[in-house]
C-alpha cells in the first residue's frame, strides 16, 4: 500500500489545479515532467519507491509523495486516489514491463483518472526490442480505457551520452556496443518533458500519438566529430563490448534483450522525424551539439585538456 506525504497538514492543491500523479518521479526523465507540471500550476503528487528520494523530488516541484510499488494494485490504488491525470514511464528493461504498464492503467480507470500521458518509445511494433514491443500493450490499453490521453514517442535520449562523458574526456573516444555507421535520431528528453507537461495541462494534444524527434540522424563518426567540434580535439568513434550471452539453463547460450537491442541496433538503427516536436513547441528542438556543449561546460579545465 502506498504512503502519501503531502507537504503540510495543511496542504491542498487550488480548486482550478489539475493534479497529477507522476509515476517514478524521482527517476533521471520523469524527474524532468516534475518542474514542468509545477511551473505551469499543476498540483503534483510524485510516486517514488524510496522514501529517501522524497526532499530531492519535493525539491523538483512535488506538492505530495506517494512511496509505493508499481507491482502492488494496493500501492497504485492510493497513489492515484484524489487524483485527476497521470504520467506514466517505465524503468528500461523493468520485468514484466507490459503487464506492470496495463495494470497501471487499469488503476487508473480505477481511481476515475480523466487523462494519461504515457512516455512509450519510437516504434513499439518493432517486436525484435522488448523494451519497444513491451509498450504498445499498454498504448493498447490506454487507448481502450475510455480516458483521455497522449502517447508519446520519443527516441534515443541525449541524456544517455552522459554516461560515457568521462571516457570521452579521459580516452578521446566516444565508444558504444553496436556498429559505428548504424544512424540514429535523438531528442533530448527536457523537450519531450515540456510536451509531456502541456498534454497533461492543456486540451490540444488530446488523443494523439506523438514521435519526439529532433534533427539529425547521426551515425557515430558524426557524433564523434561533433564531439571534437565541442572540445576543441579529436574524439575517436569506436565499438565496443561484444554480445554477453546468457545461459538457458541447459548448456545452450540465449541471447539477452541487451544483445537483441545491439543487434537491431547493427542493422538498423532508429530514425524519426522533427516535424512533430517543433509544431508542438513552437520552436526548433535542443539539438545534440548544444547538450554535447553543456557536457563540456559542465567538465573541469584539468579534464577536458590535452590531445589525442
Amino acid at each position: 500500500m502506498a504512503t502519501v506525504f503531502p507537504k503540510t497538514e495543511s496542504t491542498s492543491p487550488p480548486r482550478t489545479a489539475p493534479k497529477i500523479l507522476a509515476v517514478g518521479a524521482a527517476g533521471a526523465f520523469a524527474g524532468m515532467v516534475v518542474p514542468e507540471l509545477a511551473k505551469r500550476g499543476a498540483y503534483v503528487r510524485g510516486l517514488i519507491h524510496d522514501p529517501r528520494q522524497t526532499v530531492a523530488v519535493r525539491n523538483r516541484g512535488a506538492a505530495e509523495i506517494a512511496v509505493g510499488d508499481l507491482s502492488d494494485r494496493g500501492s497504485m490504488d492510493a497513489a492515484l486516489e484524489g487524483m485527476d491525470s497521470m504520467f506514466y514511464i517505465a524503468p528500461a528493461f523493468m520485468p514484466n514491463e507490459a503487464e506492470i504498464g496495463v495494470n497501471a492503467v487499469a488503476a487508473a480507470t480505477r481511481a476515475g483518472i480523466r487523462r494519461v500521458v504515457f512516455s512509450s518509445v519510437i516504434d513499439p511494433s518493432i517486436s525484435e526490442l522488448v523494451n519497444h514491443s513491451a509498450k504498445a500493450p499498454v498504448e493498447e490499453a490506454i487507448i481502450e480505457s475510455g480516458m483521455e490521453y497522449a502517447l508519446l514517442q520519443p527516441t534515443l535520449f541525449v541524456q544517455g551520452i552522459a554516461r560515457s562523458w568521462q571516457n570521452v574526456l579521459r580516452a578521446g573516444v566516444f565508444a558504444e556496443p553496436w556498429s559505428s555507421e548504424t544512424r540514429f535520431t535523438r531528442v533530448d528528453y527536457r523537450d519531450v518533458a515540456e510536451v509531456a507537461a502541456i498534454a497533461l495541462t492543456q486540451d490540444r494534444l488530446l488523443y494523439g500519438t506523438y514521435q519526439l524527434c529532433s534533427e539529425g540522424n547521426l551515425n557515430r563518426h558524426e557524433v564523434a566529430a561533433l564531439m571534437s567540434e565541442v572540445l576543441g580535439r579529436h574524439i575517436e568513434a569506436a565499438r565496443v563490448g561484444e554480445p554477453s550471452g546468457g545461459s538457458a539453463g541447459n548448456g545452450v547460450e540465449k541471447a539477452s534483450p541487451m544483445d537483441k537491442m545491439f543487434a537491431w541496433y547493427d542493422k538498423h538503427g532508429l530514425l524519426g522525424n522533427a516535424l512533430i516536436l517543433r509544431a508542438i513547441l513552437g520552436r526548433e528542438p535542443r539539438t545534440l551539439r548544444s547538450y554535447l556543449g553543456e557536457l563540456a561546460a559542465s567538465a573541469s579545465p584539468s579534464t577536458t585538456g590535452g590531445s589525442r
